[in-house]
């Protein structure tokens, strides 16, 4: 009976600990939301894939990619730049970089900015094709 006893008590402990610890469980995961969170910002995402041209050198190629970096520095309204290709789908391009613009106003100041035009002309130059998107919400 003593024997009993106790593999009662052992089988009434292991379950209210159980309990206790699908209890606790359950709250902490009560509080982790099942969805992602996301924003829609209104910035504007300009992205350019680009193939240069055969004769452009490397160091043409990193200084007109560099050339993005110091328009950023000098072009208000621009946010973010993005100059590492990590995976590029469009067969035969050599890269893409991205420019975000806090403002559709931002995006249109760059495109007509003297800055940018002296860029552009020098990327025409070293380019055979770009093409060009942009994306807000």
């Amino acid at each position: 009976m003593l024997i009993r006893n106790r593999r009662v008590r052992s089988f009434l402990a292991g379950g209210a600990l159980f309990l206790a610890g699908a209890s606790v469980g359950s709250l902490a995961t009560g509080r982790v939301s099942a969805t992602n969170k996301f924003g829609q910002p209104k910035t504007v995402i300009h992205v350019v894939a680009y193939k240069f041209r055969p004769t452009t050198s490397l160091n043409d190629q990193q200084q007109i990619i560099a050339g993005i970096k110091e328009m950023a520095a000098a072009i208000p309204g621009i946010r973010n730049i993005w100059l590492k290709t990590e995976r590029n789908q469009i067969r035969d391009f050599d890269g893409v970089y991205v420019i975000e613009f806090a403002s559709p106003e931002a995006a249109a100041d760059y495109a007509e900015s003297p800055l940018h035009e002296a860029w552009r002309k020098r990327w025409e130059q070293l380019r055979e094709n770009s093409l060009s998107f942009q994306v807000s919400n």
